[in-house]
């Protein structure tokens, strides 16, 4: 933690005491007003409705007895309700009877505007309340009472409990500013100073360093176990230091060691190539010539014998040619560039249709399909696989091969299908081994070398390579690169 972090934390803790003080008070004196305004709201109304009952039964005698004088004298006495706008009673059939008003231009609803058999009307035109009630007397409608008000002490009120919560709220935000640099003084400068010893390892590698200082009683276990991490440190990066050493002078004995190896690998290959192949030239041009020159000497079974021979001797050559084909494979440089698979598909399949024209196949080949690779090792990937297709096809009359991409898991993986021999998922794990097979020699030609080779050619590409079939129901490899 540099020291810039640390003020950085020191102002984001200053922030959130604030705005955790700050929240709680505005949502206490929240609380508080909307409460204050109900209430004050409640007591205005019922104020109101008292005042409209006391008038209504002072001006009961006024309305029977058609005493008009007496009636504007109850209404005047409302001169000690500053609230009060106007006021005004009407007789049973709703003609106004008596007015008050404070302002000349205060108005009061007309005797039309008087619903019959009214009961307590309450309802808000500007900023004022408006309260109509009927007067009864003995049972019977003696008249009606209007009574208009203006909300100015409901919203003294209000504003004198803004200011009273506003007064809290500054004092409490001061509190808690106080208590943030009080908080800063005793917990973030230890951690500021243990921070500093921490930028200083990191920048020195030195982890003989170690925290210390005055700190308060609740950051001792943390520069205590701080220190003690230090010195684990150090003494791992002592005993780090002698294995790496000794890491270094291993790999170089055994980078010498591959070295060598790899000289008598390559060694081995010309001696296999030269050596091996030569000797099997030989035995079967030796077997040619002895059936050309000699075969008409010979019975069936003798010829049968030599045609065994020059059989072994080629799968004997086929054999040495995919092992050096895998050796080159693993030894390859590798060369990245954009590759055409899509063509690359077209171009194998049209081989092996003009190497057996007579086979009824469907390719069915998806366009623009492109890999990041070695366009050498990805074609002899794409011979093997689109070569197996072709031949576990063969025992069918009709077939189809396909080349694709799907996206499986966020990845774009490539697939060779077909709808061939296919193979029982039991043995899927032996696919990939050299010389491994899933089916007889006698009853599909090959080694067993050129998964084995697809799957290093793949690896090498940083990718993995898998299949699904069932049998008589077709294979399908996915891989990716």
């Amino acid at each position: 933690m540099t020291q810039g972090s640390a003020s950085s934390l020191s102002r984001k803790l200053t922030r959130l005491n604030l705005l955790v003080t700050a929240t709680g008070l505005l949502l206490a004196c929240a609380a508080f007003v909307t409460y204050d305004f109900v209430s004050i709201r409640r007591a205005l109304l019922n104020n109101l409705s008292i005042q409209a009952q006391v008038l209504g039964s002072s001006s009961v005698a006024a309305l029977v007895f058609n005493d008009q004088p007496s009636a504007e004298i109850t209404l005047a006495a409302l001169r000690a309700a500053p609230n009060v706008v106007a006021a005004a009673l009407y007789a049973p059939d709703g003609s106004p009877f008596a007015v008050y008003r404070r302002d000349a231009a205060a108005g009061v609803p007309s005797g039309a505007e008087i619903a019959p058999g009214v009961r307590e009307k309450l309802w808000y035109e500007r900023d004022d309340v408006m309260l109509m009630d009927s007067i009864e007397f003995k049972g019977k409608p003696a008249g009606f009472i209007f009574i208009e008000s203006d909300l100015e002490v409901f919203w003294a009120a209000i504003r004198r409990y803004l200011s009273i919560s506003m007064c809290v709220l500054g004092g409490s935000l001061l509190v808690a500013v106080g208590s943030s640099t009080q908080l800063r003084r005793e917990i973030l400068r230890p951690i500021e100073a243990l921070a500093e010893v921490t930028r200083q390892i990191a920048q020195e590698r030195n982890y003989a360093l170690r925290a210390g200082g005055d700190t308060p009683a609740e950051l001792t276990a943390l520069v205590d176990s701080f220190n003690e991490m230090l010195a684990q440190i150090e003494r791992r990066d002592s005993a780090l230091q002698e294995a790496r050493d000794e890491l270094e002078r291993r790999v170089e004995l055994r980078t010498a060691e591959l070295a060598a190896a790899n000289k008598e690998l390559e060694s081995f290959s010309y001696s296999v190539s030269h050596d091996l192949r030569a000797p099997l030239r030989s035995i079967d041009g030796f077997s040619l010539a002895l059936l050309q020159d000699y075969g008409d000497s010979l019975d069936a079974e003798a010829r049968g014998y030599f045609e065994r021979i020059r059989a072994a001797t080629r799968r004997m050559g086929a054999l040495i040619e995919d092992m050096l084909n895998l050796a080159r494979v693993a030894r390859a440089e590798l060369r990245r560039e954009r590759v055409n698979l899509s063509a690359m598909a077209h171009t194998v399949l049209a081989e092996l249709q003009r190497s057996d024209g007579s086979r009824a196949v469907e390719c069915v080949i998806e366009e623009s399909v492109e890999a990041e690779g070695d366009p050498r090792l990805l074609r002899v990937a794409m011979d093997n696989l689109l070569g197996n297709a072709w031949k576990y096809t063969s025992k069918h009359a009709s077939a189809r091969i396909e080349f694709g991409q799907i996206r499986k898991n966020g990845s774009r993986v490539f697939f060779v299908r077909d709808d061939g021999a296919g193979f029982d998922p039991a043995y899927a794990g032996k696919l990939f081994g050299a010389f491994q097979r899933l089916h007889g020699s006698t009853e599909f030609a090959g080694t067993g070398v050129g998964l084995a080779t697809v799957q290093r050619i793949v690896t090498r590409h940083g990718g993995k390579i898998w299949a699904e079939a069932q049998v008589e129901e077709g294979a399908t490899f996915y891989f990716t690169v």
